[in-house]
């Protein structure tokens, strides 16, 4: 067993840029996202699966409601931030969702309507899809330095897409034999199970001024995360690179749906599912083997560009010939390389913030932003293609131009990275 550790220790050391002495805390972190990934990706298939049962706009509100209740649930975690200690508020995260899938367990037997609790669902997984990976984020890169980050963070990230690959494929198993709402009380169980390790990779890091943070609350205002990534340049550009990003991925949303219409829910759970053990098929290598030494030789900037140019050339692709097959590789590449490339990266721009900005700001950003830029573009689109009468092409040509100003502030974003030092990002606003 302990020659055996020593193999793992001598190929992780030598086919990533992990340090010996960083592997124990980097194994812990991967299998966290991963516990996480897994509980979400149960349950993914069946959100996605109700969607082309409904109309373009009611798709819409549903975002648009999403987009309040994500206001609501940020301004709340805000304040939770600055009253709880800080050790305290990332298992409660994980253990407050727990309990919400127990709740829509028990809702079925309340509740003889489906259409409500469907829709429900919807907006709740949708809530819970950005907010649980979003306060996981926070907490590396309060663990971990801007040093380790580009060489570290890519590899935790293929957890998650190991993750997707294991719960999506729990899910294309057993949603029919043992039913979603089951589903549910196996990813609650999932959900209790990542706290331990929370305490476990806390002591595994071992800083003791990281350890000893971690007894006290953050405190300040709880809604400051509203107000600093409006008046803090750096943040606001992670912002809109973050609204850039959902543009493209609402337009490609849409896309898909329709195009999925005429099938019945089971074939689409199914492709859903297909689609998504491709996507972190190909993140999985990339994340572990490749981000990190890009990252590192190329530079943050150019690495947040990447993505965003292979993803305009898909959707120029997707203007030649619109069809199912193209939309769905179109996709994956959004899709994988947002998973390997585009998310570590932009999550190492967090380790350049204070705490009270990883821990308030970030949500927001995360959170609102994102869901903000859902409920944008899902409305435009509405509009476009209802109103306006667009086709799926003229939608690509504008969603390439809308990718190549994403892939522009990503290379802005990023060279600030490389460039500024820690205390002049950090400035208070």
């Amino acid at each position: 067993m302990e020659e055996r550790g020593r193999a793992i220790s001598r190929f992780l050391t030598s086919a990533t840029k992990i340090e010996a002495s960083e592997i124990k805390a980097t194994l812990l972190s991967f299998s966290f996202i991963f516990l996480l990934m897994v509980a979400y990706n149960m349950l993914k298939p069946a959100r996605d699966a109700l969607a082309p049962e409904w109309s373009d706009v009611e798709v819409a509100w549903l975002w648009t409601i999403n987009f309040i209740l994500s206001v609501i649930a940020v301004s709340l975690y805000g304040w939770f931030v600055s009253k709880a200690k800080l050790k305290n508020v990332v298992p409660a995260v994980y253990a407050f969702f727990a309990a919400s899938f127990v709740v829509f367990y028990l809702g079925t037997g309340v509740l003889s309507d489906s259409t409500y609790l469907n829709k429900a669902f919807y907006v709740w997984l949708s809530l819970f899809s950005l907010f649980h990976v979003s306060v996981f984020w926070s907490l590396m890169s309060d663990l971990f330095s801007k040093d380790q980050a580009p060489r570290l963070f890519a590899f935790i990230a293929s957890g998650a897409s190991i993750g997707t690959i294991v719960g999506g494929t729990i899910a294309l198993v057993l949603a029919k034999k043992l039913g979603t709402l089951n589903l549910m009380l196996i990813a609650a169980t999932i959900l209790v199970m990542t706290i331990p390790l929370i305490v476990i990779l806390r002591t595994a890091v071992g800083d003791p001024v990281t350890n000893a943070d971690q007894e006290s609350s953050i405190r300040g205002n709880p809604f400051a995360g509203f107000r600093h990534f409006i008046s803090n340049p750096y943040l606001l550009g992670i912002a809109v690179f973050i609204f850039l990003y959902t543009f493209i991925g609402s337009f490609a949303y849409f896309e898909l749906k329709n195009l999925m219409a005429d099938n019945d829910r089971d074939t689409n759970t199914a492709i859903w599912a297909g689609i998504n053990l491709a996507v972190n098929g190909i993140a999985i290598g990339t994340a572990m083997f490749a981000t990190s030494r890009i990252a590192t030789k190329i530079g943050l900037g150019k690495t947040l560009a990447l993505v965003p140019l292979l993803v305009a050339a898909a959707l120029l692709v997707v203007f030649v010939n619109p069809v199912l097959a193209i939309v769905i590789v179109m996709w994956v590449v959004l899709k994988a390389g947002n998973y390997s490339i585009t998310r570590p990266g932009r999550e190492m721009l967090y380790t350049n913030v204070s705490r009270e900005d990883r821990f308030k700001t970030k949500q927001v950003i995360d959170i609102v932003v994102y869901r903000g830029g859902d409920v944008f573009s899902g409305w435009v689109f509405a509009f476009l293609t209802a109103s306006v009468g667009l086709g799926m092409g003229a939608i690509a040509v504008l969603g390439a131009i809308v990718a190549l100003l994403w892939a522009y502030v990503g290379l802005r974003l990023g060279n600030t990275y490389d460039r500024e030092p820690y205390s002049q990002l950090d400035a208070p606003p």
